[in-house]
């Protein structure tokens, strides 16, 4: 995300003397991706961020993989994914390929006996219900309904929940997960066409910084398999940091919506991208205003990319019985469209109250055992007349 943010106490220049008041150096770790390429933060820590204590055996958390090849449209009934006390514990995978995994989530709360990071992914989670605070080296940043968290990879980060009511809809992205370029200048400024701008930027707040010492106990996600790590330290030591690569926030709400007088593509509607991927954000917005305009979609194939819809809330007007927390999933090469009478019930509407997340892989995607558990049987015969 090119937006450069700083919080704390640095010194005027990178790499040089900066001690403590006791006279102990900082301990200054470069934060990056994409070796000394990509976006990247300069963190002072009061400890070396390396002091690990001890380590248990790995377990596997890798998805149980139940359909390797489909060509079915299929959808899953999300709220019905069984709520769990802990956040990971809580955490289903349902669709996953080489570029992604995605999953619903409904945790009671995140157990304060440990550290999270993910070592293979940039993390999305987006406030289908629920509130609270994201937890990082690099401050505070307080959620509600209707904002997406975006956490770089092997960011360690902790969450308050406000409530035991949660429930989360989450990526994991094995690339990046950027704003779309075509919205950017040279320099990394959002455009005036864009339909969000820096303003709508939740980002880290309240630093604090733990002076704890003991046994800190970090959960870390590497190639499907969970490795727990203990430190001497507590992870959030950090007395200042600037840069680019940090997690922030942004709400669905905040996104505007592109309109014209015809039924625009999907595109206008996208929000972020990543190497495999594309997230877009259906929000209420007024209706194609020509006189003879069709609202709803039609039909298209999608031969390059999966669809996948996460409904939200509001009246989805291209589908019939649709309800908050279900997941549909077009495969590419198959055409798919309206369901039958939302052509004509559209016509001559003006507006919708719609809210949506769109996910589009380009690539195949499998279905989970997980998945499974939760399927509308016979979805792919709704479109019968």
């Amino acid at each position: 995300m090119p937006i450069y943010h700083k919080l704390g106490s640095i010194p005027k220049k990178r790499h040089t003397v900066f001690r403590q008041e006791n006279g102990d150096l900082y301990a200054e770790e470069l934060f990056g991706t994409a070796g000394f390429a990509g976006m990247s933060s300069l963190i002072y820590h009061l400890h070396p961020p390396t002091n690990i204590i001890r380590y248990d055996e790995p377990y596997s958390v890798a998805p149980e993989i139940a359909v390797e090849h489909n060509m079915k449209p299929i959808s899953l009934k999300g709220y019905e994914i069984k709520a769990e006390d802990d956040y990971l514990e809580s955490r289903k995978t349902l669709l996953a390929n080489n570029d992604l995994h995605i999953g619903l989530a409904a945790p009671r709360s995140f157990s304060k006996d440990y550290f999270y990071k993910n070592g293979d992914a940039d993390e999305m989670i987006f406030i289908h219900k629920g509130s609270g605070t994201l937890l990082t080296m690099y401050g505070k940043i307080p959620f509600e309904y209707g904002d997406y968290l975006i956490i770089p990879r092997a960011t360690v980060y902790q969450i308050d929940f406000d409530t035991e009511d949660n429930k989360l809809l989450y990526i994991e992205s094995f690339s990046p997960i950027l704003t779309p370029d075509r919205y950017r200048n040279n320099f990394g400024q959002l455009l005036e066409h864009s339909p969000f701008c820096e303003r709508d930027y939740k980002l880290p707040q309240d630093l604090e910084t733990f002076t704890d010492k003991g046994e800190f106990k970090v959960k870390t996600k590497k190639q499907g398999m969970m490795h727990t790590y203990y430190y001497a330290y507590h992870p959030f030591d950090v007395v200042g940091w600037d840069g680019y690569n940090f997690p922030y926030a942004m709400s669905i709400h905040d996104f505007e919506p592109i309109t014209g007088r015809i039924h625009l593509p999907p595109p206008i509607h996208q929000h972020f991208e990543a190497a495999g991927f594309v997230v877009c954000s259906f929000v209420p917005r007024l209706y194609d205003y020509h006189p003879d305009a069709i609202p709803a979609p039609y039909h298209h194939s999608n031969v390059d990319s999966e669809e996948i819809l996460y409904y939200v809330d509001g009246d989805f007007m291209s589908r019939n019985n649709i309800k908050q927390g279900q997941i549909t999933l077009h495969p590419g090469g198959m055409p798919h469209g309206p369901h039958p009478g939302a052509t004509e019930r559209s016509i001559g509407k003006k507006s919708t109250e719609e809210l949506a997340v769109m996910i589009d892989p380009f690539n195949p995607i499998k279905i989970t055992k997980e998945a499974m558990n939760i399927e509308i049987k016979d979805y792919y015969k709704s479109w019968i007349e």
